[in-house]
């Protein structure tokens, strides 16, 4: 049998497998790659093979800005800020029918965005916004919905651990260039929620319950700034070239954290607990890209990538028809693989096919990181259900129903994203990241 076939299959079969009786993923991955390893050099050099690959993997000063990134995220979880960015969210949402719904769809955008996990927007803002949507009216159901289908934007508008992520595994694809792309996307997934909520809110007639004078609408504005400016001091500082994606990391840690010590909303005595989750976090990202690493080593020297290349290739010519299979396959796979892993296995595979065909690795990384962002509100695995479902006190079988609009509407996007390039390139080309 062919070494390529033969690899491909232990991979495949393996990790399903593994997963199918309940081996965590990072484990799968690491066990099935190892084992493909095996076949084609000595027990021995498969081994040190191995441990090489993954440390290698792991030895980024890119990857730095993961856990200073999810420590940010802890800390805004925990430090008043949702609050704040929900008040301000309600100002956004004006007076149009259904206001609270789309304040729940600005507050995780913005919350989002500056946690960088559609999961902590999603119970954060979710447990904010649910009561004061069931005091109004709103139906449960509706309400886990609009929370559900708008929390996954917050993955595309920076700063975003996936796309450090995909920057690593595609070869350094410059990460300001991906963070300045995702905020388009980001945007018209949150405004194609807020559209269905206004849809579905003047069916129901659904009232605007938000009565605010101008004076009270400027205070919420001016409490928020500090919490907004995080954003600003990041992604500006990155565009600018003040500091690298690593370094404007640890700034935002140290910004949070100055932050929630002047809104008192942290102690000192709170700090180990989220520290130790934030390592918690950021061991299984790290130890996920070490094992993904292995597996990415045997695929290339095998050359699984340009056989599935070829494959594709040979069954159409068509640009259009070959993006629409490996939009498919994406949205598949992000059914029951979060979106880290599935972005360290697939973007070798996807991305030199997508780039023989002169697209842009950034244009493709915000296809798939939009592609697995659709995966986390989709069940079995989609955790951002489950933690919705969980914050509004209703099992998952009575929310799927009300989320098909919004998941119809985030696919609509994703086409749109995909098929018009300038959606994802307009803005770094502007700030001159990149040039076509």
């Amino acid at each position: 049998m062919d070494a390529a076939i033969l690899v491909a299959l232990i991979l495949g079969i393996g990790v399903t497998l593994f997963l199918i009786i309940g081996v965590p993923i990072s484990v799968s991955v690491g066990i099935a790659s190892v084992l493909a390893i095996f076949t084609i050099v000595d027990f021995d050099d498969g081994l040190l093979t191995s441990a090489q690959r993954m440390f290698t993997g792991m030895n980024s000063f890119t990857l730095l800005a993961i856990p200073f990134f999810v420590l940010a995220g802890g800390i805004m979880n925990n430090g008043g800020i949702a609050a704040r960015l929900v008040n301000c969210a309600k100002v956004l949402s004006g007076r149009m029918p259904g206001s609270l719904a789309h304040t729940n769809t600005f507050a995780n955008m913005l919350f989002g965005s500056l946690s960088g996990s559609a999961v902590a927007a999603a119970a954060a803002v979710g447990s904010t916004m649910s009561p004061m949507q069931e005091k109004e009216g709103y139906k449960r159901e509706f309400s886990a919905a609009v929370n559900i289908g708008s929390a996954p934007t917050g993955m595309l508008i920076p700063p975003s651990n996936i796309m450090i992520v995909y920057s690593l595994v595609s070869g350094g694809t410059s990460i300001a260039a991906l963070f300045v792309a995702g905020y388009l996307p980001g945007i018209l997934w949150g405004l194609g929620c807020i559209l269905v909520a206004l849809v579905i809110a003047k069916k129901r007639g659904y009232k605007s319950q938000i009565n605010l004078t101008f004076k009270q609408k400027l205070f919420v504005f001016i409490d928020a700034v500090p919490s907004l400016l995080l954003v600003v001091i990041v992604i500006g500082g990155i565009i600018g070239g003040v500091f690298t994606a690593t370094e404007a990391s640890a700034i935002a840690v140290v910004y949070a954290l100055l932050l929630s010590f002047i809104y008192r909303t942290i102690k000192w005595k709170d700090l180990p607990a989220i520290l130790l989750d934030a390592t918690r976090t950021t061991s299984i990202v790290l130890f996920l890209i070490g094992v993904s690493s292995i597996m990415s080593w045997v695929m290339s020297f095998t050359n699984i990538p340009g056989l599935i290349a070829d494959t594709l290739l040979s069954l159409t010519g068509n640009m259009i028809i070959i993006l629409l299979i490996m939009n498919l396959v994406l949205l598949l796979i992000g059914t029951f693989m979060d979106p880290t892993p599935a972005i360290l296995i697939f973007t070798p595979i996807f991305l030199p096919i997508a780039q023989s065909f002169g697209m842009d690795p950034v244009h493709f990384g915000i296809i798939m990181v939009f592609n697995l962002s659709i995966g986390t509100i989709t069940p079995p695995v989609g955790p951002v259900i489950f933690v919705g479902s969980r914050v509004a006190g209703l099992p998952i079988e009575g929310i799927v129903r009300p989320l098909l609009p919004f998941f119809a509407m985030a696919v609509v996007v994703l086409l749109i994203v995909v098929y018009v390039p300038s959606v994802s390139l307009l803005l770094p080309e502007a700030f001159n990241l990149i040039s076509r």
